[in-house]
């Protein structure tokens, strides 16, 4: 069995799904490896690296497609390099289902095996797998520094013979992995932190890293069973914009993580919120590519509104993209473990294991 991996484009996503620490995990498996020339140079990773673990480098993408039984990647293929795909091979990684239905289907409709693993249960046997939940730590501690970093003011208290210098006060809006991060980093750095979610589950969360949980009254629990919030009715969202806009007026700064999967991202951070709160604010939007939980992220942009600035970033991974490789690779590298018949060393598809069933684009 082969296993092939293409760099991806440079613009937009830095991080690789193959380290040589994994290849040679991938090696002991009985797995053969090719990947592009310098595939890990941008990351301080030179091909000879991998040529010493017997990794095969090829200057030519459309070879490594072709010949490789098993392709991990970060995200799906291009049209051009996805149309080299053929009948059993098999094609893993983040690929955006709800919004690649249609490049897809053409995949499974070739009898290509595509397996997207932000769809992978939340099952104890998968947390080894879980990339949505590795790659979110890193955005959610991210996120906190990029945010600090544009705040142009102390973050903890400080007492001098001058006065005092008052903590920070931040908000996070969703405490899901990406959002307890968040909570913890601030934390550790001085700041006062508040937080909020749909979620009641969380509370408890939230609390044991030192938060304080905001919630309206009579809130109701809204969670799938999946683990995940789910969309609030418009009576919760009324209680919770008027719970917002008054606690926003003290806000210093705001981390934005909250997402519905296969869904836009709700806009929790109106614009009368925003025109309320302190001049000088900074809000972090790490649900900007899904359309922003504020009035008025964009992609890629730093906002100011009401001397308010509101930053989103289409891959925040990409400032942490040798953290974020190496855990993206161990998670890739256990999906694919479980997929190997161990008597057979080839790829088994095994829809009696929910792993392999809720992940396998059908």
């Amino acid at each position: 069995m082969k296993i092939g991996s293409i760099l991806e484009n440079q613009k937009l996503e830095k991080r690789i799904a193959i380290t040589p620490e994994i290849a040679k995990k991938y090696k002991s498996l009985g797995f053969e490896i090719i990947i592009s020339e310098n595939y890990g140079s941008h990351l301080g990773i030179q091909d000879d690296e991998y040529k010493i673990l017997g990794v095969d480098i090829s200057k030519d993408e459309n070879e490594i497609i072709k010949s490789s039984d098993v392709m991990v990647q970060l995200g799906l293929l291009s049209r051009d390099k996805s149309s080299i795909l053929k009948q059993d091979q098999t094609l893993i990684g983040v690929l955006n289902p709800y919004d690649n239905k249609v490049e897809l289907k053409k995949l499974v409709d070739k009898k290509v095996n595509i397996f997207s693993l932000e769809l992978l249960p939340r099952i104890t046997r998968a947390q080894s797998m879980d990339i949505l939940s590795s790659q979110a730590n890193l955005a959610g501690y991210k996120a906190v520094i990029e945010s600090f970093a544009n705040f142009e003011k102390a973050i903890p208290m400080m007492m001098t013979a001058a006065g005092t210098v008052p903590a920070a006060k931040v908000l996070v809006v969703g405490a899901g992995v990406a959002g307890l991060q968040a909570i913890a980093t601030a934390k550790r750095m001085g700041a006062i932190v508040f937080a909020t979610d749909v979620r009641m589950a969380s509370k408890e969360q939230v609390e044991s890293l030192g938060g304080k949980f905001l919630t309206v009254e009579g809130a109701e629990n809204l969670e799938t069973e999946g683990g995940y919030a789910k969309e609030a009715s418009a009576e919760f969202k009324k209680k919770q914009e008027d719970l917002l806009a008054e606690t926003l007026k003290k806000i210093d700064i705001i981390i934005c993580t909250a997402l519905i999967p296969g869904k836009k991202a709700p806009v929790i951070i109106k614009e009368n919120m925003i025109n309320n709160m302190q001049a000088g604010s900074v809000i972090y939007d790490l649900a900007a590519v899904q359309g922003g939980n504020t009035a008025f992220t964009e992609v890629d942009r730093t906002v100011e509104k009401n001397s308010v600035k509101i930053m989103g970033e289409r891959n925040i991974l990409n400032k942490l993209p040798v953290s974020a490789s190496s855990l993206y690779a161990k998670n890739m590298f256990n999906f694919v473990e479980n997929l190997l018949d161990k008597e057979t060393k080839k790829i088994k598809i095994n829809l009696e294991d929910e792993i392999i069933e809720k992940t396998l684009i059908k």
